[in-house]
């Protein structure tokens, strides 16, 4: 009987264990990846608060073309450092900051830290370009989820 007991504390612990590498594997599986997007802002934004952009083109499926990027602060003196919400459907929203020069040509940095819905957990942080042949603009940098199996 004590051999069947033990036996079965050495399987239970087996599981244990590989329940738990197998949660580890899982965690380092929903690493960092590689973030492109493109957006236009034609016609939507001016600079204003309040203003939006539409997402044309993203490599991250919670982020579907035509989600909107909303800015909470005016461009001001040739630059642009406000929060911003980037808005992906009901219950669907990352919140960020961006920082922009409107130099020649314009750049900056945007980084999201989490959200809501699909965004619980999302960290992104991406360099920001235009491209003056096609008026788009370009996120390119890196994303996670931390704390989801993403």
């Amino acid at each position: 009987m004590k051999r069947i007991i033990g036996l079965i504390l050495v399987a239970a612990l087996a599981g244990a264990l590989a329940v738990a590498s197998q949660a580890r594997t899982n965690a380092s599986s929903s690493g960092t990846r590689a973030l492109h997007i493109t957006k236009d802002c034609a016609g939507t934004y001016n600079g204003n608060p309040g203003e939006y952009c539409t997402i044309e083109s993203s490599n991250v499926g919670a982020i579907p073309s035509q989600s909107k990027i909303f800015y909470f602060e005016a461009v001001n003196g040739g630059a642009l450092d406000s929060d911003v919400a980037l808005y992906a459907g009901p219950g669907n929203v990352a919140l960020g900051h961006v920082r922009l020069t409107f130099g020649s040509p314009p750049s900056g940095v945007i980084t999201f830290r989490g959200g809501s819905g699909d965004f619980r957990g999302f960290r992104a942080t991406a360099d920001v370009t235009l491209d003056q042949n096609t008026g788009l603009w370009h996120w390119d940098g890196t994303y996670r989820f931390r704390g989801h199996g993403r």
